[in-house]
C-alpha cells in the first residue's frame, strides 16, 4: 500500500518540497482510490502542466472544456496537456473500486501558455513489450501514442512473483 500523504481518496506519493524537486520535469505521483458512488472530484482548472492517469482497476468518467468526454476502463490513460488552462472533471463509472495513478508534467516554457489539449487511451492502444506497457516514450520495439515536446518514459511493469526484471 503506497504511503505518503493523504487527502480524501488521493495519496501524494511525490512533491515538489520532497523527492520531486530531484525529478523535474515531474512535479507530483499520486496514487488515487475512489469507492463507486463517492462525490465526483468536481470540475477544476489546470495550467501550465500536463497530468497522465493511469487506471490501474475500475473505471473513470472524465469530461474537459476541450470537449472530450467518455470512460477510462482498467489499463485505460489519460494525457491532459492543460497549456494555458484548461478545466477537467472526473469519477468513478460503474460497481468497482477505482484505482490508479496521476503523474503531474511541468511542460516547457513553449507549451506553458500553448492551446490545452487532450488524449485518451484505451488499454488496447497501450502497447507493450514482454512484462512493460508503454504509458508513455518508448521501451524496446513499444512505444506511446502519446506525443511530448519533452523525451520522458514511463512504463507500467508488471511481474509475476519472483520474475525479475532490468531497465
Amino acid at each position: 500500500r503506497p504511503g505518503g500523504r493523504g487527502h480524501g481518496g488521493i495519496t501524494r506519493l511525490v512533491s515538489p518540497s520532497d523527492l520531486g524537486e530531484l525529478i523535474k520535469p515531474f512535479i507530483f505521483l499520486d496514487y488515487f482510490e475512489f469507492v463507486p458512488g463517492g462525490p465526483p472530484m468536481g470540475i477544476h482548472p489546470h495550467s501550465g502542466i500536463a497530468t497522465l492517469t493511469v487506471v490501474l482497476s475500475g473505471s473513470l468518467n472524465y469530461s474537459d472544456t476541450t470537449g472530450k468526454q467518455g470512460t477510462l476502463p482498467t489499463g485505460g490513460i489519460e494525457w491532459m496537456n492543460a497549456g494555458g488552462g484548461v478545466w477537467h472533471d472526473g469519477s468513478a463509472a460503474g460497481s468497482e473500486r477505482i484505482r490508479g495513478y496521476q503523474l503531474w508534467v511541468a511542460l516547457p516554457p513553449e507549451d506553458e501558455n500553448g492551446a490545452p489539449h487532450s488524449q485518451y487511451l484505451a488499454p488496447e492502444e497501450v502497447l507493450a513489450e514482454g512484462p512493460v506497457r508503454v504509458v508513455l516514450g518508448q521501451y524496446g520495439n513499444a512505444s506511446s501514442a502519446i506525443a511530448t515536446r519533452a523525451s520522458m518514459n514511463y512504463l507500467h511493469v508488471r511481474l509475476k512473483d519472483g520474475a525479475r526484471w532490468r531497465y
